[in-house]
């Protein structure tokens, strides 16, 4: 057993390029509650603009809207390299890290040229 415990201790530093407290793989902060997927909009140094589409029923119609979300999320500095606009994400929920930032990006799902480009 303690075994096992040194050679995952290992793998870890060997793949640790990233020193970001906010990061969920390799730093300290928890992921819990709403996933949401969708397109990055804008991306600046530390975070991104994902946007996404939901259905919304108009009472009054008896009809569906499709309405658009803007969400601000996280990018670690792991995964900034790696992050375009208009890339498919993952991001994910997390304590409140400033006044908009709630969120967090767990995972790159595809490449820009899915749906639209920014």
């Amino acid at each position: 057993m303690a075994e096992e415990r040194k050679q995952k201790k290992e793998s870890k530093q060997l793949n640790v390029e990233c020193n970001d407290k906010l990061c969920p793989k390799h730093g300290n902060i928890s992921v819990r509650g709403r996933s949401f997927k969708g397109f990055v909009k804008k991306k600046f140094p530390k975070r991104v603009v994902i946007e996404f589409e939901r259905t919304v029923y108009v009472k009054k119609y008896e009809r569906y809207a499709a309405r658009k979300t803007k969400l601000h999320a996280r990018l670690p500095d792991c995964m900034a390299s790696e992050i375009n606009i208009g890339d498919y994400i993952e991001i994910m929920e997390c304590r409140p890290i400033s006044k908009i930032i709630h969120f967090i990006v767990v995972k790159k799902i595809t490449g820009g040229d899915l749906k639209w480009k920014a």
